[in-house]
């Protein structure tokens, strides 16, 4: 089957791309090797959209960080498969090598610019489309028990403000006036007032049928299995069933990019983090507004008749089955600090892969290698956030395109 753009991959990068791609004019075909928008690491995701999340990944301090909250398993943020593999090994060292000044400095600016561009997309996108999906333009609060880690939110929130993003410090009496179902024992927060939420499920549905009706072809459960390749350029993209042909190719296949880069003979440096979420039945008094438990490292947000927790960072884990046990401490860290009635229960539960690079920060470019094949992958937790910015640049680097913003610090080559 031949086809103008073929895009691989049919998560939030992947929707993200044929919307604006279709509606610059070109012709798209889109492979998803499960069911969309169920493939999606934003699926159950807490559906925040942080542009305020501008820091990378890899950033000073983070290594020690992880060692310390892996003494302490029952609470710790992060977690990490052992296994024997020597790319697998490979990524972890050049991780922790990139957990330094300088790759802060280069990689915030270019962040701050593509978070941004995503908000106003958002914003634009929904509206224009008529979007049903709980979208709240409130900001997003981070909440604190400890006096350390509310100090250190505070600094944090200081260095994001040199860089564009509105922070806006709460006492605890003014957080407790703003959402009265927060514990006595929350002692105050920072406002990050340019964030936003929305249910990631229904978005990423309502943009899935909007595309189709935009005209876009969609295989879903077409796992691609391999290519072949002349001249540097991408001829044929093979699947189970079919064989396509493409002027241009999209590779938006999230965790599982490493894997089919192989076949076409690049680097894509991508290991997957595993996230479970928690939905839990509505309390009487709903909060407003968007939360992450800065103690806990853990993301919370009202959507419609479910409040829904997000958290845990798994390096290595491809298996998508939830963990029972930090679900079920997920749910305890929501009523450590919510105020619930008694017949709030959880009514779901979910764990996805995020795609994490060795610096933090996404890839979005054209392949050195191929002629006709675009890389846009690597966004870890923020996919659902960046979405919106990465289709439109994406679609620019199609159609030849000024950039709206310098794509230099996302380039693929930074690996290579």
């Amino acid at each position: 089957m031949k086809t103008d753009t073929l895009i691989i991959g049919g998560g939030s990068i992947g929707l993200n791309c044929a919307y604006y791609l279709l509606k610059s004019g070109r012709e798209v075909t889109i492979l998803e090797s499960k069911e969309i928008p169920k493939a999606s690491a934003a699926f159950g995701n807490a559906g925040q959209i942080v542009p305020s999340h501008i820091i990378p990944l890899a950033a000073p301090g983070v290594v020690t960080s992880a060692l310390k909250w892996m003494l302490n398993p029952q609470t710790s943020a992060f977690g990490m498969k052992i296994r024997p593999d020597a790319k697998y090994v490979s990524w972890l060292i050049q991780f922790a090598r990139s957990c330094t000044e300088a790759n802060l400095k280069r990689g915030i600016q270019p962040m701050q610019k593509l978070g941004q561009l995503s908000a106003g997309n958002f914003q634009k996108l929904i509206e224009e489309e008529k979007f049903a999906c709980h979208y709240q333009q409130n900001g997003m609060i981070t909440i604190f028990k400890d006096e350390k880690t509310f100090e250190a939110g505070v600094h944090e929130g200081e260095m994001l403000q040199k860089y564009g993003i509105e922070i806006e410090v709460l006492d605890k009496n003014r957080l407790h006036a703003l959402e009265p179902i927060l514990r006595d024992d929350v002692m105050g927060g920072v406002h990050c007032v340019g964030d936003a939420f929305l249910n990631p499920s229904l978005f990423l549905k309502s943009l899935s049928e909007r595309v189709r009706a935009m005209g876009a072809k969609i295989f879903e459960n077409t796992p691609v299995i391999g290519f072949e390749i002349a001249n540097g350029k991408i001829t044929k993209v093979k699947t189970e069933t079919q064989t396509f042909e493409a002027e241009q190719i999209i590779l938006a296949t999230g965790a599982w990019s490493a894997m089919l880069a192989r076949d076409l003979k690049i680097k894509i440096p991508i290991q997957p983090a595993r996230g479970y979420s928690v939905s839990m039945s509505a309390p009487k008094q709903m909060p407003r507004r968007a939360f992450t438990l800065g103690d806990k490292h853990v993301a919370v947000t009202p959507f419609g008749n479910i409040l829904r927790a997000t958290g845990r960072l798994e390096m290595g884990e491809f298996s998508t089955t939830p963990n029972q046990t930090w679900i079920r401490r997920l749910e305890n860290f929501m009523r450590e600090y919510f105020d619930f009635d008694d017949d709030v229960k959880m009514v779901d539960s979910w764990a996805g892969l995020r795609p994490v690079t060795p610096d933090g920060i996404p890839i979005i470019g054209k392949s050195p290698l191929h002629s006709n094949l675009i890389v846009a992958t690597g966004h870890a937790m923020v996919g659902l956030t960046m979405g919106p910015a990465t289709g439109q640049l994406v679609s620019e680097l199609v159609n030849g395109k000024e950039m709206t913003i310098d794509v230099n610090a996302f380039r693929l080559e930074r690996f290579l």
